[in-house]
């Protein structure tokens, strides 16, 4: 419980410099009076939502490779590992950049964008976007730098790049007068420091990266693959199901948009601890799994469950005493306003749920088992957003869609932990002396249909 707190609260602080960050453009946004902003900010935010998802799914993939091997002490192959992956990153990076931006305007209007907001959110995008690989390479170095256990300098490399992120912000949005571009050429900077503070480390400290090589990608694309195409999917999931649910709060109006926006900035500033938990668990699961310690793996989850209990409670509460001042902080009138109090109500309790979820898809990822993650999100991505956030807005309207959807994360988030007690309770029981390989162990712990 110790290490997973420990673990847990200092990748949330980097996390949350990032997210404060966002927060805070947000608050400057709304300082320009303009809701075709802010909601142009929430459409945008979901796409770059999708792209970033990708990356997400990449450094899982780092994270839980080079877990596992260093578990089972071959460093070597966890550096190979590592540099497949960030190669892989670069180019996954490039080619979907270049593939959203031939078509942002057409996306951006399936999530319900148009007229000046649709102008606006193709312009933040256009110029954030590019950066994609920037992103991805940082991401697959700080998933390094935790599989190391070394959540401090990943922590930093996340809080040099918010810090500067905030530094810009005002200075490009207001002194220099480039509003929303401002903001935009705030974040790509932001992430080109990311991406020096978290490489220069995992290389210089770990020796976390072996020479890049195409061959030594093609070979490993196919260990690689197992894991990253599922994490990929998975995590593509989250920016599917918000995107379903910006389109069913749009008939509602700008102002249920622009508090949906609101919310997505203030939700993972209250919650990163609990982003960051499925981060900081994973690489505890993976080593301990690579040492075939399976009864610290089961420990390692259910102290997930409870630190999770434990921090949305204490959340819950500080939020539900805050919301007035925050919905005044955004000057928040009408459905904006009911939206954030929402939130800090009820909503922030279901995070408990959201927070299951993360630890169960980050069991799953470095247990061997990254299908089974892909189907508990899209499961709850789809299924579970759509018809609950459908019936909920016929029920009660704009604030009906974010209850119906807060529904839906219930019910998988208990088929999650069930399908993770069923798995780690095989992994007790079948505990193979032979070493690890990518396809053998798991033959022979699951069989090849699975349990």
């Amino acid at each position: 419980m110790l290490h997973v707190t420990r673990m847990s609260l200092t990748t949330s602080i980097g996390l949350m410099a990032i997210f404060a960050v966002d927060f805070v453009d947000m608050v400057f946004i709304s300082m320009l009076g303009n809701d075709a902003l802010a909601a142009a900010v929430g459409y945008a935010g979901t796409l770059l939502f999708f792209t970033n998802a990708i990356n997400i799914g990449l450094s899982i993939s780092a994270g839980a490779l080079v877990a596992r091997e260093l578990g089972g002490g071959r460093a070597e192959q966890a550096r190979q590992y590592a540099s497949s992956v960030a190669v892989l990153g670069l180019i996954v990076g490039l080619v979907t950049s270049v593939l959203v931006l031939l078509n942002v305007s057409f996306l951006l209007s399936l999530l319900g964008a148009e007229g000046e907001v649709l102008r606006l959110a193709t312009r933040y995008v256009s110029i954030i976007l590019p950066t994609m690989w920037v992103m991805s390479i940082a991401m697959a170095a700080m998933a390094v730098l935790r599989a190391h256990g070394d959540a401090r300098r990943s922590m930093m490399a996340t809080i040099y790049g918010g810090v500067v992120n905030a530094v810009l912000d005002p200075i490009l949005i207001f002194a220099v007068g480039l509003g929303l571009d401002g903001a935009a050429i705030a974040s790509v900077l932001a992430r080109l420091c990311m991406l020096g503070a978290a490489l220069w480390p995992a290389l210089r400290v770990h020796q976390g990266f072996a020479r890049p090589s195409l061959k030594q990608v093609a070979q490993d694309f196919r260990p690689v693959r197992a894991i990253a195409i599922p994490a990929v999917l998975t995590n593509v999931a989250t920016p599917i199901g918000n995107a379903i649910v910006v389109r069913e709060i749009a008939q509602f109006g700008t102002d249920a948009v622009a508090g949906m926006a609101v919310i997505g900035r203030l939700l993972p500033v209250a919650f990163s601890v609990i982003f960051a938990l499925s981060g900081a668990i994973g690489p505890i699961i993976g080593q301990n799994f690579g040492a075939e310690k399976f009864d610290r793996v089961r420990a390692a989850f259910l102290a997930g469950i409870k630190f999770t209990a434990i921090y949305v409670l204490c959340m819950s509460a500080i939020l539900f005493l805050l919301r007035s001042p925050i919905a005044n902080l955004f000057a928040a009138q009408g459905e904006t306003r009911v939206l954030i109090y929402l939130f800090c109500g009820p909503l922030a309790l279901a995070s408990f749920f959201n927070g299951v979820i993360f630890v169960t898809n980050a069991s799953f990822n470095n247990l061997g088992r990254p299908v089974y993650s892909t189907w508990i999100n899209w499961g709850r991505h789809t299924i579970g957003t759509w018809v609950f956030a459908k019936i909920g807005s016929q029920l009660a309207g704009a604030s009906g869609v974010l209850l119906g959807q807060a529904f839906g994360g219930v019910i998988f988030a208990v088929i999650g932990w069930v399908l993770v007690a069923r798995v780690v309770a095989r992994l007790e029981r079948v505990q193979s002396p032979e070493p690890f390989t990518d396809q053998g162990r798991l033959h022979s712990l699951f069989g090849r249909r699975g349990w």
